[in-house]
């Protein structure tokens, strides 16, 4: 993976516009008015295929899938299993756009081989405080590692004949009311946080999609934001591309049209279709305006190759070549991890086959190996939400960890007191042996399915090529076989009415209501309820679980059924489970202590109430520590948790939410076989009380108000003055160490009206690996005095053998050497000299210059 800048698109893509162009236009004049309007709605949940555009344009089917961390299909269901990449916030960590464009050209794979021509990725909103519950969909508190890493995997996406749709467009920070929360932002921090991403992304990646943000920002909805999207978007950005609402995003027909939002998800009923023909004829909307927004779907599909026979932009022979998908997402989540704390070496562990290299200044070999905690055996691999895949396989850290140590080193496993607060997915390791049956509205069996485990997800498709509209109910039906005796609980989340039987019992029949107004919630976040059932050990117990479809869909969204059949073993008390833990732990020569966060606690839908560690995880890892001083700590979280044991502990290591292979490359990590190579593109608080920037709640007029200006994340702590936190944004260790020998700037004086992203430095920084292994850093260039005005300009990732050393080569942008000024409504640039702070952190600071830049006021 090389770490070049994204680019523009290839030379033979460009030339190929003015042939889609025509083409475009084309079909444009052989459409009427019902048919050009048909192509602004969805046709289904994931596709756009109006009959008349086919038959009178050659307007192909026009596929969508969502795809932050992995793309689902059209299916979204474990019987169609998909690559799950590390969580946007992984992705984030590796600072590296080598690795962000590989990820999107393994996400243009993914989606060619499902069908899908578009990806709705990525997220590329801010994490405005660690509060915001979907933050590990997005990459960073940083606008600069957010724009550029977001232009990178557009590219890679791209590059793959597939269309990238960078979301939330704008200010989507949050999940509390988003639906309807009316964000107020004056115009410097929209342009220098919250815009600057998108506007990096389009004016160099050029994506051929966007979304629409649910929210309003400063009073209009930003799937009607005229100003937002006709003014800045399209007309200074100069987008060309197709923007389209989020799910139900869609709220008012004129609105919609006169904004600039030229498709309205998903369908098939829309605030288009015949509303906005009627709105046409009643002279609200010109036709004018729906041939601009027509004009603009046609162009989408002219590029993704489904526009009669116009070749697509990315033609077969000139894609990239396959990936392997389990491999390349061992390599990015390895890339990823953050070793924030690495006391006498106690990382890599020396055990076995582990870092025979450098085996001589490691520690010693570590003979017996406590692990402990549930992460350990049921990792989080992803976020919940729209960014949730099933994939085929799941690399759990106590399985990859026992496989690669072999006969190296005995491994115990305590798992300690379960962090849930709801139950799981029943799962075949459990004792269940579940099966899928489709009922149709006559009481026919449509299909049937074989279950990995008690969730049962459908979106867009069904089993069997069965049908919605004829759906009555969905059976999930079978045998539970206990390992022990003792009473044992099953539970029921969903939305609408159940019957969960087993053995002779009726353990509940009833409807379950949603707890939120937000539409998504209802398969985000759904009600569960829990029942006990005493059962013997190896003694068979048939179980049924009936759900009745409601007509009008899952949270008003036709097409998705999502429920699932939870249970958990019989309890334990959690101080016994503890118990166990540490007397593992103190026999041993090292203790590994598995945390994280909880499906409850990190999930689209829901905003977070606390940064604690879900449960008893923190009693567990501070006994653990007390019994064992060389304890080293996984963090399983996508966003920042507390630590109040991290300086009582040998080394804590973040892997967020690494993907499908997270166990295996946890391995390769912890063994030394490779390097943890992240570093945070977050800074992670070390108390809540200490956070500079906390509200997530809309106040009781809706609004929430971004009072905190331009300073969020490192810049906010800096203006604080309080507080130290716990780990700086950019901060990471490594397994070798880092010398910062020279500074070289090259400044060029840029040409009137030139490109924001057109450099005005060049920068050249030597470091050494000073220490004895071979080795990753990235180097962070920082403009601006030591203050909160000192932010992110350039970054760049070198590799050196033991001894040896590299040049970083950054680029300094324009951008980088402006801010907005509210009262001319205009970019200025910087007055005096720029100073030119590198280092390894936002607080570590190598080396320093000063040098005055030729730039226009």
């Amino acid at each position: 993976m090389s770490s070049k800048n994204p680019g523009s698109p290839k030379p033979d893509q460009t030339r190929a516009e003015p042939d889609r162009t025509r083409a475009v236009e084309a079909a444009l004049a052989r459409l009427d008015l019902p048919g050009k309007v048909a192509l602004l709605g969805g046709t289904d949940m994931w596709s756009v295929d109006p009959a008349a555009a086919r038959t009178q344009a050659g307007f192909g089917r026009l596929v969508f899938s969502d795809g932050p961390a992995g793309v689902r299909g059209e299916d979204w269901s474990p019987e169609d299993p998909s690559v799950a990449l590390p969580s946007p916030t992984a992705l984030g960590a590796t600072w590296d756009t080598g690795a962000a464009r590989c990820a999107g050209r393994l996400l243009a794979q993914e989606a060619r081989g499902k069908g899908a021509h578009v990806v709705l990725a990525p997220t590329i909103n801010l994490h405005r405080t660690p509060y915001g519950g979907r933050h590990f969909e997005a990459y960073s508190e940083d606008p600069e590692l957010t724009g550029v890493l977001g232009a990178a995997l557009v590219a890679g996406v791209q590059e793959g004949g597939v269309g990238a749709t960078p979301k939330h467009y704008v200010a989507n920070d949050a999940e509390t009311d988003r639906y309807t929360v009316d964000v107020r932002a004056d115009g410097r921090t929209l342009r220098e946080l919250y815009l600057a991403p998108f506007e990096r992304v389009v004016r160099t990646a050029r994506p051929w999609a966007l979304m629409a943000a649910y929210n309003s920002v400063n009073g209009v909805t930003m799937s009607e934001h005229d100003v937002l999207v006709g003014g800045v978007l399209r007309g200074e950005w100069g987008f060309d591309g197709a923007l389209v609402s989020d799910w139900t995003g869609a709220r008012s027909t004129v609105g919609c049209a006169l904004g600039g939002l030229d498709l309205a998800m998903p369908g098939p009923d829309t605030v288009y279709g015949e509303h906005l023909v009627a709105a046409v004829r009643e002279g609200k909307v010109a036709e004018e305006t729906v041939d601009a927004l027509a004009r603009r779907v046609l162009l989408l599909a002219a590029r993704v190759g489904v526009l009669g026979d116009l070749p697509p932009a990315v033609p077969a022979e000139a894609l990239p070549a396959p990936l392997d998908g389990p491999a390349t997402v061992r390599d990015l989540a390895a890339r990823s991890f953050v070793l924030l704390r690495n006391q006498d070496g106690a990382l890599p562990l020396a055990a076995g086959t582990a870092g025979a290299p450098d085996a001589a200044t490691e520690a010693p070999p570590a003979r017996r190996i406590a692990v402990s905690g549930l992460h350990a055996s049921v990792p989080r691999f992803g976020g919940g939400g729209s960014s949730q895949v099933f994939p085929a396989r799941v690399s759990a850290p106590l399985d990859a960890l026992r496989a690669a140590l072999g006969d190296g080193a005995e491994l115990t496993y305590e798992p300690g007191p379960d962090p849930r607060s709801r139950l799981g997915p029943a799962t075949r390791a459990d004792g269940f042996r579940l099966t899928a049956v489709l009922h149709g509205l006559d009481d026919a069996e449509l299909a049937r399915a074989d279950q990995q485990d008690g969730s049962v997800r459908w979106m867009g498709g069904l089993p069997g090529g069965a049908s919605f509209s004829d759906l009555g109910r969905v059976e999930l039906t079978g045998a539970f076989t206990p390992a022990w005796s003792g009473t044992h609980r099953l539970a029921v989340s969903g939305v609408g009415h159940f019957r969960l039987e087993a053995g002779e019992r009726v353990l509940y029949d009833g409807e379950l209501q949603p707890e939120s107004e937000d539409p998504a919630a209802a398969f985000l976040n759904p009600p569960q309820r829990v029942f006990l059932l005493d059962a013997e050990a190896g003694a068979s117990v048939p179980v049924r679980l009936v759900h009745s479809v409601s007509s009008n869909g899952v949270g008003g969204l036709f097409g998705l059924i999502s429920f699932a059949l939870g249970y958990g073993a019989p309890a334990v008390p959690e101080d016994e489970l503890i118990d166990r833990a540490v007397r593992e732990a103190a026999a041993a020569d090292t203790a590994l202590v598995f945390v994280g966060t909880t499906d409850e606690s990190e999930s689209e839908g829901v905003d977070r109430d606390t940064l604690a560690l879900p449960g008893r995880q923190d009693d567990l890892v501070a006994r653990v520590a007390e019994a064992n001083p060389r304890t080293v700590v996984v963090v399983n979280a996508g966003a920042p948790v507390l630590m109040p044991w991290r300086h009582d502990v040998a080394a804590v290591l973040l892997c967020w939410f690494p993907g499908q292979a997270g166990g295996d490359a946890l391995a390769d990590v912890l063994l030394g076989a490779a390097e943890p190579g992240g570093r945070l593109p977050t800074t992670w608080p070390d108390a809540e009380d200490d956070l500079p920037v906390r509200q997530v709640v809309p106040g009781p007029d809706g609004q929430l108000p971004y009072a905190e200006g331009p300073w969020i994340g490192y810049r906010a702590w800096r203006r604080a003055e309080g507080p130290q936190p716990a780990y700086w944004f950019g901060h990471g260790l490594g397994y070798t160490t880092w010398e910062y020998e020279s500074l070289n700037i090259t400044g060029r004086t840029p040409a009137p009206g030139d490109d924001p992203y057109e450099p005005v430095a060049e920068v050249v920084v030597r470091v050494r690996n000073s220490g004895p292994r071979a080795g990753r850093e990235v180097v962070q260039l920082y403009l601006g005095s030591d203050g909160p005005d000192r932010r992110l300009a350039a970054f760049a990732v070198v590799q050196a053998a033991p001894g040896a050393s590299a040049d970083a080569r950054l680029t300094v942008p324009l951008r980088a050497v402006q801010s907005w000024d509210d009262t001319t409504s205009a970019w200025r640039a910087h007055p005096g000299p720029a100073t030119f702070a590198v280092g390894r952190s936002a607080a570590d600071i190598r080396l320093t210059a000063e040098l005055e830049l030729a730039v226009e006021g």
